[in-house]
């Protein structure tokens, strides 16, 4: 299991490397600046124990100040490592958005390492722009999007910047950002010890 700070560390160094040193989202570096990204990580080991965990981020998200909380973003290490399954997840994501009477007032948007947009390759360098180290939910307030895309003057044109962007930096430019999980270390067992 990786530790909770490797792992906020590991999503901070990829929403500043990446997201925001790309530019993918022109409108993460304002809350991050205003420390209003809030990490929070469940230890879930299935879906079925994550959907709570969704459930109470979801809850304190609505309940916080938005000046001291603007987005929460849920990382979950040791759960839906398969994209197909996490994909799948996200339908009751939204069901528990419904239930709880925030649709409308927060949205979901998904990150994940093996991110993939229908249509293309695994590999395409485009499914990149929502590859994050972890399986990410993203809780994100309506009103704040609704702002931001207010005064973005073409906020159409992002998505399109974006694989642009991803094209031209290819998959060793990727690599060179190094935004990718801290592999835990593997124990060495006593037979690895050289003889003196």
């Amino acid at each position: 299991m990786t530790p909770d700070d490797t792992v906020i560390a590991d999503t901070r160094a990829w929403l500043e490397r990446a997201v925001i040193g790309l530019n993918l989202c022109p409108f993460a570096k304002s809350v991050h600046v205003k420390g209003q990204v809030h990490y929070a990580v469940s230890h879930a080991a299935t879906p079925q124990d994550l959907l709570p965990d969704l459930i109470s981020e979801l809850k304190y998200l609505a309940a916080m100040d938005a000046k001291l909380r603007d987005t929460t973003l849920l990382i979950a290490p040791e759960c839906l490592h398969d994209f197909l399954d996490f994909n799948d997840f996200l339908a009751e994501a939204d069901r528990a958005l419904e239930d709880l009477a925030l649709d409308g007032v927060l949205q979901i948007a998904s990150l994940h390492p093996r991110y993939q947009f229908a249509g293309t390759a695994e590999d395409d360098i485009t499914n990149f722009t929502n590859r994050s180290p972890y399986p990410t939910l993203h809780l994100l307030r309506e009103d704040s999007i609704d702002r931001a895309v207010a005064a973005f003057p073409d906020p159409e044109s992002i998505f399109e910047v974006n694989m642009q962007t991803m094209e031209r930096l290819g998959q060793e430019g990727w690599a060179a950002l190094k935004v990718d999980r801290t592999e835990p270390p593997v124990a060495s067992s006593p037979h690895d010890t050289p003889k003196t």
